[in-house]
């Protein structure tokens, strides 16, 4: 199988993203790697990953690869959960407190640390705008997360934030509750919604 074979499988295999580990592991080294690149084949988009240069990456997904422990919060889970009508101008991330990443990955990214027992308080997995799986907090702990930063959230973005929850059909209240007790914010949390509802 040729190298050009290869890297077509690598491609669909990771939704468009040629990583060099597994590219090394089919046997295509870093310097054939440096090579494709080179003759305007790839693109490198992040440290050890590369994308054909006529493809557009879908910056969460190239994110999310590039760290198991990231999962998407704040003003980039409103909009994954369309509760937010423009793009972040930066992607908001949350990863356990236990960790810290690298500079090169937080560089241009709101990172948010917390405690490791509730990072995994409603984490569940959706699909990016460009159609690829991407870890984020489900609705409820979004809501939670712009209560407990709202110094760090633009005020435009939590007011509206707030309202599209209050109107979003499949409201999980039972959530909101627990996870806002885990949080310590129910009377904040209580004050905002008795505004709105």
């Amino acid at each position: 199988m040729g190298t050009s074979t290869i890297i077509d499988i690598l491609l669909k295999e990771n939704n468009g993203i040629v990583r060099t580990a597994d590219a090394v592991h089919a046997g295509i080294s870093r310097t054939t790697l440096g090579t494709l690149v080179k003759r305007g084949k790839l693109e490198r988009i992040a440290q050890g990953q590369y994308i054909r240069p006529d493809n557009m990456p879908d910056e969460l997904h190239v994110l999310q690869q590039r760290s198991d422990k990231i999962i998407f919060s704040h003003e980039t889970a409103l909009f994954l959960h369309d509760m937010a009508e423009r793009t972040p101008p930066m992607h908001s991330l949350t990863i356990p407190s236990t960790n810290k990443l690298s500079p090169i990955l937080s560089d241009g990214c709101k990172v948010y640390y917390v405690k490791p027992a509730l990072y995994g308080l409603g984490r569940c997995t959706l699909t990016s705008k460009m159609g690829n799986e991407v870890v984020a907090y489900d609705p409820e702990r979004t809501i939670c997360d712009i209560l407990r930063s709202r110094s760090r959230i633009d005020g435009q973005v939590f007011a509206e934030a707030m309202k599209s929850y209050a109107a979003r059909k499949g409201r999980n209240w039972n959530n909101l509750r627990n996870y806002a007790d885990a949080f310590h914010i129910t009377k904040l949390l209580r004050q905002y919604l008795e505004v709105l509802t």
